[in-house]
């Protein structure tokens, strides 16, 4: 799963939703799930079928369209020419769908009924249908897949940022630069002191297994930390390390567990549970860090 949460929306009458805010609401559904929500709204068929891909994680339209009808958009939709698996919700304020042909991942709503208005309906039915597609795509396995991905590419973000600075004469790293040499030669003279002394004179191997090597994103955030402070920004840098760094790591050596149907992963040494709802927290924690890192790439020019 990813951060991104896309949707394509298909209605001759989509200018009604805008200005009802119906986007609107559903953009800031998605955002309290800690989702970026991408939602392409378009108004006739041809738009529809210049954007339509398998990226997108839901599809709405009317099913009554001025140039196309419901049916031809699914034969066309689930056709060999797109092939779109993608979940999709058609909609009608007409009482006609009873004899339109049901396909897997295709939902319909009838909104003639005396309860709501047809808005209110669509919003209801849709908000229900994000909920199952982040349920059905968000696994916990595929979970940490995503966040491991996540936060590999704001450590690459971050490798770049400092690339982009390292010559600017305007930034002093000489300082740091010998505390990260003294500190890696130390680590280094440790380490080889302590695998031919401890582990290998000793032949115990299983004392090398719990040994955790250095982390060289650490030493990432010092170079960030430095940049941050000499620009005279607010420094990030810690609540980066606690909340994207040390995470990650304990999210890799997490265990996967099964408790009363329910798997989560579990990180013992500190009793990390990361189920659905720490990850919400996690994906929360990745969007502010890659605004952060955005400014700050921005403020380098």
């Amino acid at each position: 799963m990813k951060l991104e949460y896309k949707i394509l929306w298909l209605d001759d009458k989509i200018q009604d939703f805008i200005d009802d805010e119906v986007i609107e609401e559903v953009e800031n559904y998605l955002i309290e799930l800690n989702f970026v929500p991408k939602i392409y709204t378009v108004k006739n068929s041809t738009e529809f079928f210049k954007y339509l891909d398998n990226s997108y994680d839901l599809i709405l339209t009317d099913f009554h369209m001025n140039d196309i009808n419901g049916d031809e958009v699914i034969e066309k939709l689930r056709g060999e020419e797109y092939s779109v698996m993608t979940e999709v919700l058609f909609y009608t304020a007409k009482a006609d769908l009873k004899d339109t042909q049901k396909i897997s991942r295709i939902s319909f709503l009838e909104t003639n009924s005396l309860s709501g208005t047809h808005i209110e309906n669509v919003i209801e039915k849709t908000t229900k249908l994000i909920n199952l597609t982040i349920k059905k795509f968000q696994h916990i396995v595929a979970m940490r897949g995503m966040i491991m991905h996540e936060t590999s590419s704001l450590d690459a973000q971050m490798l770049e940022i400092i690339k982009k600075t390292i010559k600017d004469k305007n930034i002093d790293f000489s300082e740091l630069s010998e505390q990260i040499f003294d500190s890696l030669l130390a680590l280094f003279e440790s380490k080889i002191k302590f695998i031919k002394e401890d582990c290998k004179e000793k032949n115990n191997f299983k004392r090398l297994t719990k040994d955790t090597f250095v982390y060289s994103s650490k030493y990432k955030i010092d170079t960030l930390s430095q940049i941050i402070t000499q620009l005279g920004l607010v420094d990030f840098s810690k609540e980066y390390q606690d909340e994207i760094i040390s995470i990650r790591n304990k999210f890799a050596h997490a265990i996967l567990e099964k408790e009363e149907g329910r798997e989560f992963f579990k990180y013992k040494e500190e009793g990390i549970t990361f189920d659905e709802e720490y990850c919400k927290k996690i994906r929360k924690n990745i969007i502010k860090h890659k605004g952060n890192l955005d400014t700050l790439n921005e403020k380098l020019g």
